[in-house]
């Protein structure tokens, strides 16, 4: 925040002397400089409204409820066995992410 104390003291004589430079650096580009930070105003004001109107929207409208699909009487059949399935891995022993390094 020091660097915005700088600009605390900024009189009416420094701020016209800081416009002559910067109007003799942009000089020629001036009107472009202005028109894009104007068309850059633009888009961040319409971006900001499309969001304002999305937010008003999702606030304004019923919650969606979870709807289930109905489950049917009778209960799925199975062709598997009742049996976990197996695995080849013992679980003492994973398998490695990597395999060992080499040493040398």
């Amino acid at each position: 925040m020091m660097s915005l104390a700088l600009f605390q003291n900024i009189g009416p004589m420094e701020l016209i002397i800081i416009l002559t430079i910067a109007l003799l650096v942009f000089g020629s580009r001036l009107p472009e400089v202005g028109r894009s930070l104007g068309k850059g105003i633009t888009e961040f004001r319409k971006g900001m409204k499309g969001i304002e109107d999305e937010v008003d929207r999702s606030m304004n409208e019923p919650p969606k409820s979870a709807e289930l699909p109905p489950h049917s009487a009778a209960p799925p059949t199975s062709t598997h066995s009742a049996a976990p399935p197996t695995s080849t891995h013992s679980a003492a022993s994973p398998t490695p992410a990597f395999p060992p390094a080499e040493k040398r």
